[in-house]
């Protein structure tokens, strides 16, 4: 039952990064997806994939986002 409840959230998630109309809130959505994957590896009782997923899926690939989109984003109006 609770893999059923995760694989929801993970689907809607996964909607939100697409369906989502700014970048901002597209790296958001896809930061909570990567959170709540780290979950569901732990449910597999995978904790050093869960570990991995959160520091780099979770924090290293949001902050490198967020920096390209704010670099961008200067490059643009400046």
């Amino acid at each position: 039952m609770l893999q059923t409840i995760m694989a929801a959230l993970l689907l809607a998630a996964a909607c939100g990064v697409v369906l989502s109309g700014s970048l901002i809130r597209s790296l958001i959505w896809l930061s909570t997806f990567s959170l709540l994957l780290t979950f569901h590896y732990v449910l597999l009782q995978a904790p050093d994939v869960a570990i991995t997923e959160a520091a780099l899926g979770t924090g290293l690939s949001t902050l490198i986002f967020l920096t390209a989109i704010r670099k961008t984003r200067r490059q643009n109006h400046g």
